[in-house]
């Protein structure tokens, strides 16, 4: 019997499988998905993300959500810990006692080959 060569199909008529993805791809949202799925602007996301630590992770210049951490976020309720502004309020001045911290900032401005007064001194800055 001949042998018959196959008929290919032509490139546009064949389906190359898709990419693997390391999960379903309804489990991670880009900002305008999640900012649907919490049934807010865009903007109020954004602003979720900096001041109450809504789970987000920058990729390149776009914005991922998990939907898991989202839920998760969600379900622990109102954030523990102080707005970022509280937060630094009550920061200031608490080391301002620390016997090393003197020795640390010079060292600091030392390694940096800046001086820390106008005069280019490194000692009694603090006094």
């Amino acid at each position: 019997m001949p042998r018959t060569k196959k008929k290919s199909k032509p490139a546009s008529q064949s389906v190359a499988p898709p990419p693997k993805s390391n999960g379903p791809m309804c489990e991670v949202f880009t900002l305008p998905e999640a900012a649907s799925y919490l049934r807010l602007p865009e903007q109020d996301v954004l602003r979720l993300i900096q001041e109450q630590g809504l789970p987000a992770r920058k990729v390149g210049s776009k914005w991922r959500f998990l939907k898991t951490a989202i839920q998760q976020w969600l379900s622990t309720g109102a954030p523990s810990l102080q707005s970022n502004k509280e937060a630094w309020q009550a920061m200031a001045g608490k080391y301002k006692d620390d016997p090393d911290l003197e020795r640390i900032v010079e060292d600091a401005y030392r390694r940096r080959g800046r001086p820390i007064t106008e005069d280019g001194s490194y000692k009694n800055f603090g006094q």
